[in-house]
């Protein structure tokens, strides 16, 4: 079974997901929701459940938790830590937190290797950086 994981953010989810052998993790879109604190649980439940359909399944998610360059929360760090509480409960899979710090600006650096147009790095940031969370995370098992 697969891992996924979620680079959240105010409106936008980036969705990763794992291989079956959970060693590697590959981006595979962006989730739009109309706030944080409003719709995007269910946004994300519902993509879970999507690939959680699919022949791999899945066996939990983690969800990159924001913070301070020194560790120190962030103001977005107790809103994450709500939504990973909420997405587990409509879930009923395992959340686990993993800490996010400066996934986004090394996401860009990898995208801007391959990709010049700035407007087509943003549109696949997201999901680059929910990769990298995931794979921090993978590569600690």
């Amino acid at each position: 079974m697969r891992i996924v994981g979620l680079d959240v953010g105010e409106r936008r989810i980036g969705v990763a997901v794992s291989d079956i052998t959970r060693t590697l993790a590959r981006p595979i879109g962006v989730l739009q929701s109309t706030g944080l604190d409003d719709d995007a649980p269910r946004v994300a439940a519902a993509e879970v459940a999507r690939l959680a359909g699919e022949e791999d399944g899945v066996l939990s998610i983690v969800v990159g938790l924001p913070a301070h360059l020194d560790g120190s929360a962030s103001a977005m760090t107790p809103r994450v830590r709500r939504f990973a509480a909420e997405l587990g409960r409509l879930t009923d899979l395992p959340v686990t937190l993993q800490d996010e710090r400066l996934t986004s600006r090394e996401a860009e650096s990898r995208l801007a290797v391959r990709e010049k147009d700035w407007r087509a790095r943003k549109a696949r940031l997201d999901a680059a950086a929910a990769a990298i969370i995931l794979q921090e995370y993978l590569d600690t098992l």
